[in-house]
């Protein structure tokens, strides 16, 4: 799993960020995340001493969530404005990476792979059924320009918001962000100057486009994962994958003694329908039953005055 250590650091470590403007290092546009630069992976290459040693798939996770998870959460809340939201969706796409870690491990840019799990998780229709929490529990901006941007972002249209945070909050470039909305780089372009237009209206002071990256950056800089660690991250992974593993046996099964029974019971010909019943005129009714006889009512006498039971019964006389 050297390449998943490798891949994690690489993809994570391009984006322009807020430590890497505080070190003094060079922040580079073309970026996947505002996180800090990483060491290089190939830093010790020339000397095999040096190297660090290969990482288990565990170890490669929990160092892509320890590095990209804090500032995932604050982007998914610029998304979302809800910081619970926020979390189960980062939770939610991490997780799925670890169920698809062999291809997330290969991938050119791990932190761009999760990034676009939780967005599309935060952005789903479903979530307007859930009850939105109270206002008041949602943490607010001190400032009023912060709480007026947060306040115009959630007013656009989902695909604009995640254009204007992928472009001015992130650092994708114009090809790499309409990708990563499914667009096209014209809708993109028309899109991020439409969210800027509308963004930079609302805000108290007048801002350039090119410091709604530095607000974006600053805004949720209170907003933190919640205490869930990597580990219990992989276990929950692995018990919602098991518990899928078996709703899917017990419908396979279900189905099965479903198809037998059919099978078992459904007619195996074909039966005409009965015709219905016409009457037949020009038979004359059937007379009803006449006075008895004197033999016969000799017989009903001699029959009802015999036992039910006897010899006479079990061996008749022979005459």
């Amino acid at each position: 799993m050297t390449e998943a250590g490798a891949g994690a650091g690489e993809g994570a470590g391009t984006g322009t960020g807020a430590g890497a403007e505080a070190s003094g290092e060079p922040s580079v546009r073309s970026g996947t995340e505002w996180y800090q630069q990483p060491l290089g992976a190939d830093d010790g290459a020339d000397d095999p001493d040096l190297a660090p040693p290969p990482l288990t798939p565990g170890q490669a996770f929990d160092a892509l969530y320890a590095y990209c998870a804090p500032t995932l959460v604050q982007q998914t809340y610029l998304l979302t404005g809800r910081r619970l939201l926020a979390r189960e969706a980062v939770e939610r796409a991490f997780q799925l990476a670890w169920h698809h870690w062999p291809e997330v491990a290969v991938d050119r840019d791990p932190a761009g792979w999760v990034r676009a799990a939780a967005h599309e998780y935060a952005l789903s229709p479903w979530h307007r059924l859930r009850p939105r929490p109270r206002q008041r529990l949602e943490p607010q901006p001190t400032d009023p320009t912060g709480r007026a941007l947060l306040t115009s972002l959630l007013e656009l249209p989902p695909p604009y918001r995640r254009t204007l945070l992928l472009y001015d909050g992130v650092g994708l470039d114009l090809p790499d962000t309409a990708a990563e909305t499914e667009a096209s780089t014209p809708a993109a372009a028309g899109r991020l100057l439409y969210a800027r237009a509308a963004v930079t209206a609302r805000l108290p002071e007048p801002v350039a486009p090119d410091d709604l990256n530095r607000l974006l950056v600053r805004l949720p800089s209170d907003i933190h994962p919640g205490p869930t660690r990597p580990l219990a991250l992989r276990a929950r992974a692995d018990l919602r994958a098991r518990r899928w593993i078996h709703a899917a046996i017990a419908f396979t099964t279900l189905l099965l003694t479903t198809t037998a029974l059919t099978l078992h019971t459904a007619p195996d010909h074909y039966e005409p329908p009965i015709p219905p019943g016409a009457p037949v005129h020009g038979i004359p009714p059937k007379a009803a039953p006449g006075p008895l006889s004197q033999p016969q009512q000799k017989l009903r006498a001699k029959l009802r005055s015999e036992t039910a039971t006897g010899p006479e019964r079990l061996h008749p006389e022979a005459r």
